[in-house]
């Protein structure tokens, strides 16, 4: 049995692409996914089950177009995956209240060092990049924020469909909810 994070993709933002936390978490268990929390309203799942990576992927999507009518990007992430990410976590990664703090997951089957490569280095002097696993970390100064090459990722068509973004303190919180 795996412990898997789910991380779905522009739900709840805006108004649009609406799911009740609580109605998607009754669908992940009338599928049979075991052990099944659900993290603030954008879309945060965590759950136990035996199917492999790809096919636990698959079946969250298919959970989500079948009980929602939404066809949306799971991100798919097992919780030990990570919670090894996190223990690699650079030092100015989520320090300091006077910048802005994400990790940015990659979805499968891209890899980190795909978009990293993609996207270029962070600007020096406005941001700070580095990678564990499929987990970027990314932090810049809120003062100079729009002017990171990071904060345009949203506007980069080639990458955007890859990723999936989550503060430091959410990524914290959904190891932690996975170690239990």
């Amino acid at each position: 049995m795996t412990k898997y994070i789910a991380l779905l993709r522009g739900v709840n933002v805006g108004g649009k692409n609406k799911i009740a936390m609580p109605e998607l978490k009754a669908a992940f268990l009338r599928h049979g996914f075991q052990n099944v929390i659900s993290y603030i309203n954008s879309g945060n799942i965590l759950f136990d089950s035996e199917l492999a990576l790809q096919a636990a992927k698959s079946a969250c999507e298919s959970i989500i177009e079948t009980n929602f009518g939404l066809k949306i990007t799971v991100g798919i992430i097992p919780a030990a995956d990570l919670v090894e990410a996190l223990k690699h976590a650079p030092d100015w990664w989520n320090s300091g209240k006077a910048s802005k703090h994400n990790a940015i997951f990659v979805i499968l089957p891209a890899t980190a060092a795909e978009v990293v490569a993609s996207v270029g280095e962070g600007k020096q002097g406005y941001e700070r990049v580095a990678y564990h696993g499929n987990v970027i970390f990314w932090s810049a100064p809120i003062g100079t924020f729009s002017r990171t090459r990071w904060s345009k990722v949203v506007e980069n068509k080639a990458v955007y469909h890859l990723i999936t973004i989550r503060s430091a303190n959410t990524a914290q919180r959904l190891a932690a909810l996975a170690e239990g």
